[in-house]
């Protein structure tokens, strides 16, 4: 896998840019010398953060889980000069619903917005980044709830985020014969407003509703998005992979009885062939 090392000048396209991860993540690369084009479905908010990372930036509201206009901002803000080294697919929603009881627009929103808004960002912005030269990357951001078994009151969620890392190892794959690396990006509980992320609802889905402030204060107890820089940096410089930064801490011994629980289900079938021992 190629380093990826920000270049100054040029672009870096995030999702999900408006606030949290997606907000640190635009000045962590603004600090490095790039354009920053900030993507949110709360076109003020990306606004906000474009206005934070330089004069340069350039921001624009955009709903991932609608492929026509994913594409149709995507199409724009190209022929406007926005020439991607670095995509950062980050947009992403949760909600404390399982996958047995979920409403159906509920379902609809976080499969909307946490898997097939990857893959509509992909497809909208990969033939840009492709047609660089240098290096190129791929972020992808998934949480700690990809790599752990689903548990508590958020299974809906983390099995949509399981999801999110199954693209960004899709993607891995799929981009490995261009020469552009993927980080999977695992970060564990942040202050930041995922909490709250109804508030910018689309209609389709329910519309907007803002969850009692009360809500937020577990995660207003944790550490910010600033925690990742270290991972992320010593990842980038990797060319790509697993970046996981849990703020849980059973994280680690959970992952490792999924694994002991996946080898333990695993049974070995040996294939007869014909022409064994000739």
């Amino acid at each position: 896998m190629t380093a990826f090392e920000p270049k100054r000048g040029d672009w870096a396209v995030i999702t999900g840019a408006g606030r949290g991860i997606g907000r640190w993540l635009a000045q962590h690369f603004a600090a490095k010398g790039m354009r920053i084009c900030a993507l949110d479905i709360d076109a003020y908010e990306a606004e906000e953060t474009a206005r934070l990372c330089g004069p340069e930036a350039r921001a624009h509201g955009c709903d991932v889980s609608d492929a026509g206009e994913t594409a149709r901002v995507a199409e724009r803000l190209i022929a406007q000069g926005v020439e991607p080294s670095l995509l950062w697919i980050n947009a992403g929603v949760g909600s404390a619903d399982t996958v047995s009881e979920a409403k159906a627009r509920t379902l609809d929103w976080l499969m909307g917005v946490n898997v097939m808004g990857p893959v509509h960002t992909a497809q909208a912005w990969l033939p840009a980044l492709k047609a660089q030269t240098g290096a190129r990357h791929v972020g992808i951001t998934a949480s700690s709830a990809s790599v752990v078994p689903v548990s508590g009151p958020f299974t809906l969620y983390a099995t949509t985020k399981q999801m999110t890392a199954a693209i960004g190892e899709a993607l891995t794959a799929e981009l490995q014969e261009d020469g552009i690396g993927v980080t999977i990006l695992c970060p564990g509980i942040l202050n930041t407003q995922i909490w709250n992320a109804a508030q910018a609802r689309p209609e389709r889905f329910g519309g907007a509703r803002s969850a009692p402030d009360e809500v937020g204060d577990h995660w207003r107890a944790q550490p910010g998005p600033e925690v990742l820089e270290q991972g992320l940096d010593t990842v980038l410089k990797r060319g790509g992979g697993w970046c996981i930064v849990p703020t849980e801490e059973n994280t680690e011994k959970a992952m490792e009885a999924r694994h002991r629980a996946q080898h333990h289900g695993f049974f070995h079938y040996a294939v007869q062939r014909e022409d064994a021992g000739n």
